[in-house]
Parts: structure tokens; sequence; C-alpha cells
């Protein structure tokens, strides 16, 4: 299994994963010409996705959807709340296909686990890729670290992992008191130092782990390193999914 994130952030989400001949998008929250763009710098051609899936409603994941189903005729993978949730701001799409938060996914030997989440979209997922015993989280708009979420880490071969902010730059940055709180609220997302306790609880099977959906105003990416190396310590592989380019192909 193969991964890379094409984007990552509040301006946008997507990230890719291949495996055994099953190529997935993972959210659509960048344009079109952007995403083919960025697949084409690992040979990849957008057009040869088999399906797109998307983890719930906010904008920066779903954006695009519309364009990816029109333009190269991929399906769309949804949950049912989150399409009416989205309906209107997609356009006309033809090839939705449903399914329901905590639903297993098949396509053809991979298997994808879809597994609620308290962030406080309409019903938002995160999604675990399995293919021959190796298994991947794209863990990112969490909410918090909720019951059964280091279990699920403790499972996993490698992640993509939320690490969006640093308390001390949420308070003393840019944001309003109620947006703050919204962001450290239990539907909100994970700080740097809660990622890195949830990787450094997840033992020893967690090969690496890519930081994602860093705040722009409230984060930084050195800073977000640092306090994970502080936390887990110098030699476990540590990624960045930026927010403004492609990652390095990622094995799992």
């Amino acid at each position: 299994m193969i991964t890379f994130s094409l984007q990552s952030g509040s301006n946008g989400n997507a990230i890719y994963v291949e495996a055994g001949g099953i190529r997935l998008l993972i959210d659509a929250g960048i344009s079109g010409k952007l995403a083919e763009g960025r697949m084409r710098v690992h040979g990849r051609d957008i057009r040869d996705v088999h399906a797109v899936l998307i983890s719930h409603d906010h904008s920066d994941h779903v954006r695009c959807a519309g364009v990816y189903q029109r333009r190269y005729h991929l399906p769309i993978y949804i949950s049912r709340p989150t399409f009416h949730a989205v309906n209107g701001s997609l356009g006309q799409v033809s090839d939705i296909r449903y399914f329901q938060a905590g639903q297993t996914l098949c396509f053809n030997g991979v298997t994808v686990h879809t597994i609620p989440t308290p962030h406080d979209a309409t019903d938002g997922v995160v999604f675990v890729i399995e293919h021959e015993g190796k298994r991947l989280g794209i863990l990112t708009d969490l909410g918090h670290a909720f019951p059964g979420l280091y279990q699920l880490l403790e499972s996993l071969d490698a992640a993509y992992i939320e690490s969006n902010y640093d308390p001390d730059m949420l308070e003393n940055g840019p944001y309003p008191w109620h947006l703050q709180q919204r962001i450290r609220g239990p539907g909100g997302h994970l700080s740097n130092a809660e990622s890195a306790d949830l990787i450094k609880a997840a033992g020893l099977k967690l090969r690496w782990a890519a930081l994602a959906h860093l705040s722009h105003e409230n984060n930084h990416p050195d800073l977000a390193f640092e306090t994970h190396r502080r936390r887990i310590g110098q030699y476990f592989p540590l990624h960045l999914a930026s927010r403004y380019d492609v990652t390095p192909v990622m094995e799992v």
C-alpha cells in the first residue's frame, strides 16, 4: 500500500491511497486542476481513481466533489446525511454511492472501515484502509480523543493524524473567543500535544505518522514537530502533510 497527501488543511484536503490495484481519493477539498497536477507529480492519473470517499460536510473536504464526478467521472462515496448537508453546493452529480457511518466498504480486496467521530460535522467519519494485513488510518477532524481512538491507533501500521493547533498560539492569535472554544472543544480539533500523546500510546506497530490539518493561524510545522519530538522521542518517523503541496510517496 502506498499513499501521499495532495494537500491538508483548512484550505483544502485530499489524500491518495493505492493498494492491490485499487486507487482511492479521500476527500475532495481542492480543485480538479490542482488534484490532477499533484497526482501527476507521482505518475498517477486522477481519471484512474476508483472512488472518492468523503469524510464529512465541511467545505475544505467536499467542495470539489461535484467537479471530480463531472470532469473525471469518479464515483462519490458519501453518507446520506452528509450528502443532504452539501447537496446544494455540489452542482449536478450522477454517480453518488451512499454508505452509513460505521459501515465497511469493499473494493476488490481492499477494505475501508468508516468510523464515526464527534467532530462538529453533520455525520463525520474517519477512514481506515486495510489490505493484506496492513492498515492505514486517515484520522483528521476528530473532535477530541474519543473513546476507542487509542485502541484504533494501536491497530494501525501508519496514520495521517491531525495536529491542528498549539494552545498558546490559539489563545494569543487572531481568532475570537467563540471560535477558540469551538476548536479546543469536544467537536473541534486535536492540539499538537494531544496528537503526540496518541502516537506515543499507539505502541510499536505504528511505523510512521503524518501530521495533518495544521492550522495556518494557530500552528507552525516546526512547532508541531518540536512538540511531537519532545513527547515521543527523536527517532519515530514523522512526516508532514503540507497545506501547500503534495507529499512524497509513503509506504505502509
